[in-house]
């Protein structure tokens, strides 16, 4: 029997849909740019060239946009510095982390997520302009990817990784044409990603954001009549500088309503909520001063993707029998061990843990001489509960184990990528000689010694706020075995026990039921006496 012409054109159309990414200028529409733009740049022949380079856009950009790199210069994005209030230089540069611990030693890989090409070593000019990857930012066509060809440049032919992914050749000539302002794809794709993956590094921040339902993120919630809030709705952004800092976020705002807002700001909860944002339940504005709004808000993060909460480094570098480097996951697909990065533990629906925090976190360098006598915190959340800066806030805390110099008890900083001969421990699985090389190219001293402490590091959480029918309640903290169990400090009703308010507190008891017993029985005694003297 001849097959209907339907049954026979499903193989033609399902390899149609396999295949789709090849015709990329068919299948990605300039999405909403040209509304969001004041033009199309689809008219401009100057990007219409068949682009050898990402540096070579750059150049065709800085044509009409002639400060646009200047801008890009000074900010935080290209430099990976922060310059401290008090001086100190901190950034990812200069800070240790517990995910890949150094950008150092590492930047072919670690720049995949810079805003620039081809930061590879020292030898990078930070003052070039056509250095400066317009691109990454402003992509609407979500085909523009930095990753895996090394030092923050996409992909400039296919080819395979891991013997299984295709990469494409980058178009950057279509991309190029189909520009617009940064939304959550352009920001996700580092910042979503960060530490290795999807949803690895921030518990707040994952993919899910793409495209979320109120339930993981009321703000950035796309559905029809839902806000649909975007990264730079609060990120205000201006000059190319966006407001906002893990290393000097804002722990409590005095300010209240101030939206849109001033000049290098980051919006905050009470930005556009003010600082009396319950207008039916009064109560819970006097818990304002004291508890961050996302301490009641985000219940949980991680809500549909798993995140990391714990590397262990020392347990890198097993084989299998046959001398093969070993991959093992968990049900969920969640690598937990791997040769070249040790051992992994994932959790979702992950509840943080709260620390008082007035807005000032204390960050362990390549420099600080620490005590390994227990867990390191690299990252330590300053706030205490008579400080009127101070407030409970949630953080994700992700632990692990990392390579330190027990002699001069400082951190390490080892060479992880490169070729075999570099150095590099996922080459060569010589954690000494990793070590030796990543201390020499950061100029730093090494003992020659190398040990494993055990550390954790914070990471305040400001992603993922709930829908309000799913924030705490009051005995989820109110309570013994709650979630402020172990923020020690001051004293909260319903989970802690003063013998001295509690005797008090039955004395009182005790003697209010005494003297309204007393009261009664007087009370009784005299009417009786009244009606016996009335009918005599």
């Amino acid at each position: 029997m001849k097959k209907p012409l339907i049954a026979r054109l499903i193989p033609f159309i399902a390899l149609l849909f396999v295949f789709s990414p090849l015709f990329a200028k068919t299948f990605h529409p300039p999405v909403d740019a040209l509304i969001r733009s004041t033009a199309d740049h689809t008219k401009f022949e100057e990007l219409k060239k068949d682009f050898k380079s990402g540096p070579e856009v750059t150049a065709a950009c800085l044509r009409c946009h002639t400060e646009a790199a200047k801008q890009i210069h000074r900010t935080k994005h290209w430099t990976w510095e922060v310059l401290m209030k008090d001086g100190k230089m901190l950034g990812k540069q200069h800070v240790v982390n517990n995910f890949c611990i150094s950008v150092e030693g590492n930047e072919p890989r670690c720049t995949s997520c810079h805003i620039g090409y081809g930061w590879k070593d020292h030898s990078f000019d930070f003052a070039s302009e056509e250095s400066v990857d317009c691109l990454v930012c402003h992509d609407m066509t979500g085909t523009y990817r930095k990753f895996p060809a090394g030092a923050g440049h996409p992909s400039y032919q296919d080819r395979m990784f891991n013997k299984k992914k295709l990469f494409k050749k980058a178009d950057l000539s279509y991309v190029a044409q189909h520009v617009g302002n940064p939304d959550r794809h352009n920001c996700g794709i580092c910042h979503f990603e960060g530490g290795g993956g999807d949803a690895v590094k921030h518990g707040d921040l994952d993919n899910s954001l793409l495209d979320p339902t109120e339930a993981i993120d009321v703000h950035m919630a796309s559905g029809k009549d839902e806000l649909n809030m975007t990264c730079t709705d609060c990120h205000k952004t201006k000059g190319h500088q966006v407001p906002g800092s893990r290393y000097e976020p804002t722990a409590r705002d005095v300010h209240g309503f101030d939206y849109p807002l001033p000049d290098d700001y980051p919006t905050t909860c009470s930005s556009c909520h003010g600082l009396d944002p319950h207008e039916n339940y009064k109560k819970l504005n006097d818990h304002v001063d004291r508890i961050a709004c996302q301490t009641c808000h985000i219940p949980a993060i991680a809500k549909e993707r798993s995140t990391k909460t714990w590397w262990d480094w020392s347990k890198a570098g097993k084989f299998d029998e046959a001398g093969g480097q070993i991959s093992r996951k968990d049900s969920t697909g969640h690598p937990v061990y791997v040769t070249k990065k040790g051992e992994f533990e994932w959790a979702m629906n992950l509840v943080p843990e709260y620390r008082w925090f007035n807005g000032k976190m204390n960050y362990v360098t390549f420099l600080t001489e620490i005590n390994d006598s227990g867990v390191v915190s690299i990252n330590h959340p300053d706030g205490e509960p008579g400080d009127t800066l101070s407030r409970i806030w949630p953080f994700k805390v992700h632990r692990g184990k990392q390579p330190y110099d027990p002699v001069l008890k400082r951190f390490v900083k080892p060479k992880l990528f490169g070729p075999k001969g570099s150095g590099a421990y996922w080459s060569e699985f010589d954690w000494n000689r990793s070590i030796a090389r990543g201390m020499v190219y950061a100029g730093l001293e090494y003992s020659g010694k190398y040990g494993f402490v055990e550390t954790e590091m914070y990471w305040p959480i400001s992603h993922m706020v709930s829908q309000k029918e799913e924030t705490l309640t009051c005995v989820d903290c109110h309570s013994r075995n709650g979630r402020l169990e172990k923020l020690g400090g001051f004293y909260l009703p319903g989970r802690d026990a003063s013998g001295f308010v509690e005797i008090l507190g039955l004395f009182v008891i005790s003697g209010s039921l005494a003297g309204v017993t007393v009261h009664g029985i007087l009370r009784f005694v005299s009417h009786k006496r009244v009606k016996q003297d009335g009918a005599s």
